[in-house]
């Protein structure tokens, strides 16, 4: 066990005193203690140890003190170099122009020149060694000779400063009271150590700001003048929001006074103007000012667009911006065309819809129409091919009975030849009214609508039925009339001819009664009978194509068209077609025109060959032109048998020739309208004029289009439709021509 004299932790000193006085009391024990036993000797020889202990360590302590010694003269060598480089140091950094600081990697201030915080005199006290950078920046934020830009606070100022700080190199600038200006500039070494260095760039900035002044007046006039050629009303408006440009065009479009644009007018200003003037909407100028009012109180500042309304026919689009150093740039646009234009284009889009709709209903409807037309004109050939076809073969069996010689009494052939004209007749009547059925259809736009005197219109239908009405043994009244209808005269007669043909024709005793009742700004006419009347479920049946109530009559006494027709020109003309009815007791059709002022004058019929009167007397002379030589030999026994004297020939030039030498002048001219090779009858008409000047022509056609028939007419031509009756043609040839003397 090894016993401690001394602590290890006292200084060599004083561990050599300890050992010199433990030395001591074990030699005066030992010399007072002396014997001969062993404890005696034990002591001695410990003491012997402690001695040789004592002398060890007392050269351990020499040695150390020398150690000691040495590192106390190189400390203070080294001391003397560390103030020797501190004060190169100090001077070296004093002799810089900028403020100089340093501050460790624990951000403790570690040397800083004079110049440091020469611009703020008042925290130059609190520059010393061991400054922390977090109080530095706090006494400088309060500062009275720093100048903080406006609004912004002292607190502010210094969070910002000290997040700048976390960044590795910082530059920026410093107003400092006085209109000076300082450049902070901040580096990290290598060693997380911060430079600071602080120049005064005063001189800099007032050049720069003279120059930026200069640059900014030239901008300036450069901006007024751009500005005052925009169309839109512009304004301008700084960090503070009051006004440092405009244009006149702003004035025009908010109704702003010119006086009350003056530079550093707060934005209030025009906003209250908005407020003021325009009308109380949802998007008129309140709600305008109080989303501009809003968007420069915001921080974010978006770009911001809409439009408001400031007088009930103006429209304006708003387009406010944001600048950088906190400016605002706000526009005002006149869109009134455009929102105009939209409004109309929404309008025309809306009308077209209405349109297309519209016309697709018409469309359908037409469909419709055109396949019901097509189902009844399906059933209509079926039945006229069935119609046709029975006159038809009557007359061939009646011409094959005389072909056969099975008629040999002259009598009986008379009658036979009566009834093949018979036939024929209700062919060509058939023929007819299929044709004035199918012009009904195609030409519902050309009709000759004028006023028409009724009056003389039903008093030529009286002439031509009272006899008629005299076979069957009923009487027939037309009552007069003086009033004028607005209608197709043309027209308007077949209706009213049906209308009493059909009353007569199904009319076995009693009367039928034809007259004019005014109706307010119409006229009614009515025709009424008192036949058997017609069922209430029969009375739309009728009016559809050979469709007859009594089937005993035989087709030469009604086709079963006259209804259809009488319907059908009705609904061309826009003429209402009504039917009262009772059974037993008669049917009472009416037929409703507008009034028309009456017309005194009295005007030539619009075709001659409507009306010619029956010439009796010697025959004419009639050259008779068609390139079919079967009519020709037709119209040469039908004019013959009448008693005239007939020439045919298959041209105009030919039948010219036959005249000049035969040496005659025909008293009338018949003319087929096509005759061959492409050649019309009004082809050849200036030919035949200059022989024959004054012969009156009448033109034979098969061809009923008004245009054919107006063309003739211009040309002085009387119009014939085939297929013609020899006493048809008899009368007109004896109608134009005077009677030979």
């Amino acid at each position: 066990m090894v016993i401690q004299l001394v602590n290890e932790a006292d200084t060599l000193e004083r561990q050599n005193e300890k050992l010199l006085k433990i030395t001591e009391v074990l030699i005066r024990r030992v010399e007072q203690f002396t014997n001969d036993d062993a404890a005696a000797y034990e002591q001695f020889q410990r003491a012997v140890m402690l001695e040789d202990q004592v002398r060890s360590r007392t050269g351990e302590l020499e040695e150390a003190l020398n150690l000691l010694n040495e590192s106390n003269a190189q400390l203070s060598a080294a001391m003397r170099e560390a103030d020797g480089a501190r004060q190169t140091l100090t001077n070296a950094i004093e002799t810089i122009r900028e403020g100089f600081g340093l501050f460790d990697a624990d951000d403790r201030l570690v040397l800083c020149n004079s110049r440091f915080g020469m611009f703020m005199p008042d925290i130059r006290a609190h520059l010393k060694p061991g400054l922390r950078f977090h109080d530095y920046i706090d006494h400088a934020s309060r500062s009275r000779f720093i100048d903080l830009p406006p609004g912004t606070r002292a607190l502010n100022w210094a969070e910002r400063r000290r997040q700048r700080h976390l960044e590795e190199h910082v530059v920026f600038n410093i107003a400092i009271t006085g209109d000076r200006w300082v450049q902070v500039s901040e580096h990290r070494t290598a060693a997380g150590q911060t430079v600071i260095l602080q120049t005064d760039v005063t001189d800099i900035m007032r050049i720069e700001r003279r120059e930026r002044s200069r640059i900014l007046d030239n901008q300036s006039r450069l901006i007024a003048a751009t500005l005052e050629h925009l169309d839109q009303g512009v304004a301008v408006l700084d960090a503070q929001a009051t006004l440092i440009g405009w244009n006149a065009r702003l004035s025009e479009l908010l109704g702003l006074p010119l006086t009350r644009l003056r530079r550093g007018a707060p934005a209030a200003m025009l906003l209250d103007h908005l407020r003021g003037v325009a009308p109380d909407a949802p998007d008129a100028g309140a709600a305008a000012a109080d989303r501009l009012d809003q968007w420069m109180a915001s921080d974010a500042r978006p770009p911001l667009v809409f439009d408001m309304t400031r007088l009930p026919a103006t429209a304006l689009k708003v387009n406010a911006r944001g600048m950088p150093g906190g400016g605002r740039v706000i526009s005002f646009t006149d869109i009134t065309s455009e929102r105009q234009a939209a409004l109309d284009l929404l309008r025309a889009k809306e009308t077209l819809e209405r349109r297309v709709m519209d016309r697709t209903l018409e469309l359908e409807d037409a469909l419709s129409a055109a396949e019901r037309a097509n189902a009844s004109r399906s059933r209509f050939v079926a039945a006229a091919s069935h119609d046709l076809l029975q006159p038809l073969s009557a007359a061939r069996l009646f011409v094959s009975s005389l072909a056969s010689g099975a008629v040999r009494d002259p009598a009986t052939g008379v009658e036979v030849l009566g009834k093949i004209s018979s036939a024929l007749d209700s062919v060509e009547d058939m023929i007819g009214a299929l044709l004035e059925m199918s012009k009904l259809e195609t030409l519902r736009d050309s009709f000759d609508i004028r006023p028409v005197s009724l009056g003389a219109l039903l008093t030529r239908l009286d002439g031509e039925f009272q006899p008629l009405a005299a076979r069957k043994g009923i009487g027939l009244r037309v009552l007069p009339c003086t009033d004028w209808g607005l209608s197709d005269p043309t027209y308007l007669r077949r209706i009213i001819q049906n209308l009493i043909g059909n009353a007569i024709r199904y009319t076995a005793t009693g009367r039928v009664l034809v007259g004019v009742r005014r109706r307010g700004p119409m006229l009614r006419i009515d025709v009424c009978d008192t036949g058997p009347g017609i069922p209430e479920d029969a009375q739309s049946v009728i009016f559809e194509e050979f469709q007859r109530l009594d089937h005993r009559h035989s087709s030469s006494e009604g086709l079963g068209l006259g209804l259809t027709i009488v319907d059908r020109a009705c609904g061309a003309l826009g003429h209402p077609l009504t039917l009262r009815s009772v059974v037993g007791r008669g049917s009472c059709f009416s037929v409703s025109v507008p009034r028309a002022r009456a017309r005194p004058v009295h005007a030539p019929p619009q075709n001659p060959a409507l009306a010619v009167p029956q010439m009796p007397g010697a025959g004419r002379l009639v050259l008779a032109v068609d390139d079919d030589a079967a009519i020709r030999e037709a119209l040469d026994y039908a004019l013959t048998g009448k008693g005239h004297h007939v020439m045919t020939t298959a041209s105009v030039a030919e039948g010219l020739a036959l005249l000049a030498e035969a040496e005659v002048q025909p008293d009338a001219i018949i003319l087929d309208f096509q005759l061959g090779r492409g050649l019309t009858a009004l082809d050849c008409l200036a030919e035949i004029r200059t022989v024959l000047p004054d012969v009156p022509i009448c033109v034979l056609t098969a061809n009923s289009t008004p245009d054919v028939a107006a063309r003739c007419a211009a040309a002085g031509l009387v119009l014939r439709l085939k297929p013609a009756r020899a006493e048809d043609l008899d009368q007109l040839i004896r109608g134009l021509t005077p009677a030979p003397s």
